[in-house]
């Protein structure tokens, strides 16, 4: 029968997208990257979902996440990407997650239940922490590495951590990993050298901070701010999402 989802079945056939429907995808980090995962995979036809994100939206993040607009500025990420993903697949199990994740709330997260982790945070700590939680679950994890100060969406790859080059996030990655005895994990990433952005105080976060009192991730905390863009991003988050319904699509259902 005619749904919204048949020219996708034209595509990956019935069998996959009944297995797209069952599974369970965690995102971690609603952004410019995790926003674009999301999208694509609820109009891909993933049936549940975790959101987790603590931050809000930003006018400085109009620029790039599918989230933000002039209308969710000031509210939280996760729940605007609820709401928007109940308007395409209305369907569709969306737990919400308002959290930033650590080490110290990671049993909070029902990892056994997810059949595949998307890492789109931003710090090395959460992005470890969510990798080995998942390979204790024995979950398939796919991390983004840096999009930031990134100005050519034609260089990103997917690749094992350990064949990666040039992005300086994923050149530490690989480093704490290795010392954590992990052996691989799926990532995309760019191999275009960052971009050193402006010093511009009269457009900077820094003198301009207009996060609301009391957030817990201010910009202002970061050693760097980057700068981006619309098209980088964006790319970056679908190509996960292609990568996450592939395997999925594949793979025998962890529910079974």
């Amino acid at each position: 029968m005619l749904n919204q989802f048949s020219r996708t079945q034209l595509l990956l056939g019935r069998e996959a997208m009944e297995k797209l429907a069952a599974s369970r995808v965690a995102v971690f980090g609603i952004g410019g990257v995790g926003g674009y995962v999301c999208e694509a995979l609820v109009r891909s036809g993933v049936g549940a979902f975790d959101l987790i994100d603590d931050d809000k939206v930003c006018l400085t993040n109009l620029n790039r996440q599918i989230l933000a607009t002039r209308k969710t500025v000031g509210k939280y990420k996760a729940d605007v990407m609820k709401e928007r993903m109940l308007d395409i697949n209305p369907q569709a199990d969306i737990h919400v997650h308002k959290c930033f994740f650590l080490p110290e709330n990671a049993d909070d997260f029902p990892f056994e239940e997810y059949d595949y982790v998307v890492d789109a945070v931003d710090t090395v700590t959460a992005k470890i922490s969510i990798i080995l939680k998942a390979g204790e679950k024995n979950v398939p994890v796919i991390s983004a590495m840096g999009a930031g100060n990134k100005l050519d969406p034609g260089r990103f790859r997917v690749a094992d951590i350990y064949e990666t080059k040039v992005c300086p996030l994923a050149r530490v990655m690989r480093r704490e990993l290795r010392k954590r005895g992990v052996t691989e994990l799926k990532v995309v990433y760019s191999d275009e050298k960052p971009v050193r952005p402006e010093e511009d105080m009269s457009i900077s976060c820094r003198t301009h901070c207009i996060c609301p009192p009391g957030a817990q991730h201010k910009c202002t905390e970061r050693r760097d701010i980057p700068g981006s863009t619309a098209f980088v991003p964006a790319v970056a988050g679908l190509m996960i999402a292609g990568e996450v319904v592939r395997d999925l699509s594949k793979a025998r259902s962890r529910k079974q």
